[in-house]
């Protein structure tokens, strides 16, 4: 009994945690979803929301977030695998991770000087003789700053079920005869897909979402629901409608997790 007692203590401040700052907050933006922009209980939120303009926008979100995870995936796979190779491991890992401890503003201002008109990136174009370019506020500078920003998050799951690996496995299928093409289609990569889904979740579900890079980076071209978010907020002032979108993007958000959450397989 007193046990019992003792874990409900514990579990209180979890619980006024989650109940003050997930829970309450969810349900306030579920209910402002419902008010239009007089404050009146209406679902034309919801109505507005399926018309071909926020469809595109949600399409176009889906879009950047899949292709920001991609080519995440593609650089931190083999990233993360050379890691586990190497004899410093944690200390290039650390090394890695480092940069996200860098607040995201910040980031983006070092971006705007590097890719601007007198940057770095048209100061190394000049050299090879190619000449300036319109590199800043384009689609291929706000990928290229998105999957900057986001590879840590991509690469630590990854490492960590590459780690976890057992090393037998890879020697049984070399003593086999299995080329490594084959060692890695058939036992490396199947055997850490969690890492990979992991790694999946924590960068696609922000990705759907980012607003300010769409400003700073992309110039405003590019249009996700996170920033229709924030423009019905904070300049039209339509608090209803901008939350109707977080309501569909929290659904979004929840299906994501749904498909690439762990599975436990029956014994």
């Amino acid at each position: 009994m007193n046990s019992r007692l003792t874990r409900s203590w514990f579990m209180l401040p979890y619980t006024l945690w989650m109940v003050f700052f997930v829970i309450a907050p969810i349900l306030l933006v579920i209910y402002y979803s419902f008010l239009d922009i007089n404050g009146q209980f209406s679902l034309a939120n919801y109505q507005k929301f399926f018309t071909p303009v926020y469809l595109k926008m949600t399409f176009s979100s889906f879009w950047y977030a899949f292709l920001i995870t991609f080519f995440s995936l593609l650089v931190a796979y083999p990233t993360a695998y050379l890691l586990t190779k190497t004899k410093h491991s944690q200390l290039w890992l650390l090394l890695i991770i480092v940069p996200s401890w860098i607040n995201l503003l910040l980031k983006a201002y070092a971006f705007l000087g590097i890719l601007g008109t007198y940057g770095v990136s048209n100061q190394l174009l000049e050299a090879i003789g190619i000449g300036r370019q319109q590199v800043l506020f384009t689609d291929f500078s706000f990928i290229f700053v998105s999957v900057y920003i986001f590879i840590p998050f991509m690469i630590l799951p990854i490492f960590n079920s590459l780690n976890e690996l057992n090393p037998t496995l890879i020697d049984a299928a070399n003593d086999l005869g299995a080329s490594k093409w084959t060692t890695f289609t058939r036992v490396i990569f199947p055997l850490t897909i969690e890492g990979v889904k992991s790694g999946i979740q924590i960068v696609f579900i922000p990705a759907l979402s980012l607003f300010m890079l769409t400003r700073l980076i992309a110039g405003n071209r590019v249009i996700t629901l996170g920033t229709a978010i924030e423009q019905h907020f904070l300049v039209t002032q339509d608090w209803g409608m901008g939350a109707t979108i977080a309501v569909f993007l929290i659904l979004i958000m929840f299906a994501i997790m749904a498909i690439t959450g762990n599975r436990k397989r029956g014994v």
